[in-house]
């Protein structure tokens, strides 16, 4: 990529495609492109037609997505397969009709099947049935990396999908009801620390910067406990707070921090073409995708005891075990983008410090 080329993040608002225009910015490139959801609604095919036309973008990283953890990829199943589709029709679309020297389209390791080998390789994709809880958001994101494959395979493009492993960092969505685990628990501890302070200033600024189902830092105190103890955080009996986490905590989880993930997608970007992604003495060419990711696991149960210890919460964890645990491991397997030439550098104990730091920053 030239370093003035005209280059569209679509989604640079959120955790992914904010990470990567900040990875852009500090490389050099000077012609970067954004638009807010108010300002263009990707499922809109005529707004994205009308914007593809006016500005014209050389390349593309298509970040954007309708995303959330287990609670909401069980209550918005439909959501998540139409509104995924639609901005991957639209934005791949787009840049083909408009000819995009070359685009990038981000998943998820979701799309592997629920009892897939592990570490999971691409060639695991389609194997077997996928996770039942996020079936739909996994589906969506097989059929934009089919798409990039088919376009590809049919006109030429170069088309390059990954598929990066749970991530974390600045910008994430905290929101408890549509929240992945890893900033799910961060905000529930550090609400409940101040929990453990009867710190209310510090819990109406939390709610006043996000609110919960309406709720703000204004509502009164019952009615904050109310809508608390809904998402799993309260005072027992004992006086101590507690916090819950669905599962029984034994699912392996791999977290990559997001600011590397987007440093792995800048270098796939500038160093790597479909061509080179191409198998070998093969007529069947597919999972030519990326795996994105660090190769390494930690079980839920320790996340949220890592986060306890660095939050300095001194409550109980409560492991619900009547709730879903979701797929058991999801690991990666990352040997192709070390061939690459890409490692990643931060370890989980580092980055969840980082965001800890982050988050109590912003309230």
């Amino acid at each position: 990529m030239e370093k003035n080329a005209k280059i569209y993040i679509a989604g640079h608002c959120g955790l992914v495609g904010s990470a990567i225009w900040n990875n852009l910015s500090s490389k050099g490139y000077t012609n970067l492109i954004g638009r807010t959801h108010n300002e263009l609604d990707l499922c809109d095919s005529v707004a994205v037609a009308r914007f593809f036309e006016m500005e014209k973008p050389e390349y593309v990283f298509l970040a954007a997505a309708f995303v959330g953890g287990i609670v909401a990829n069980s209550r918005y199943r439909a959501d998540f397969i139409y509104r995924n589709l639609a901005i991957q029709n639209n934005v791949i679309g787009e840049s083909f009709r408009h000819k995009v020297k070359k685009l990038l389209f981000l998943g998820s390791t979701c799309i592997y099947p629920r009892e897939a080998k592990q570490p999971m390789k691409e060639d695991a994709l389609l194997t077997s049935p996928l996770e039942y809880t996020n079936e739909p958001y996994a589906i969506a994101k097989i059929a934009g990396l089919k798409m990039c494959e088919s376009f590809n395979l049919q006109y030429g493009t170069n088309y390059i999908a990954v598929m990066p492993t749970n991530l974390y960092g600045p910008n994430d969505n905290f929101d408890l009801e549509r929240s992945h685990v890893l900033p799910a628990l961060i905000r529930k501890i550090c609400l409940g620390c101040y929990l453990e302070q009867n710190d209310w200033d510090a819990i109406r600024r939390d709610l006043d910067r996000r609110p919960i189902e309406g709720i703000n830092g204004t509502a009164s105190e019952r009615s904050i406990f109310e809508k608390l103890d809904k998402y799993g955080l309260r005072k027992v009996a004992s006086g101590v707070v507690q916090v819950e986490i669905w599962g029984t905590g034994t699912p392996l989880r791999e977290f990559l921090w997001s600011e590397e993930m987007a440093d792995a997608c800048v270098f796939i970007m500038e160093n790597v073409d479909f061509d080179d992604l191409k198998p070998h003495g093969t007529k069947e060419i597919r999972n030519c995708h990326i795996n994105i990711g660090t190769g390494k696991e930690i079980s839920i149960g320790d996340v949220a005891q890592l986060i306890k210890k660095i939050a300095g919460f001194t409550g109980e964890l409560y492991f619900n075990k009547n709730k879903p645990d979701g797929t058991m491991r999801k690991l990666t397997d990352v040997s192709k983008l070390n061939a690459l030439g890409w490692h990643h550098t931060i370890e989980i104990e580092e980055g969840i410090a980082r965001l800890i730091d982050w988050y109590r920053s912003k309230e």
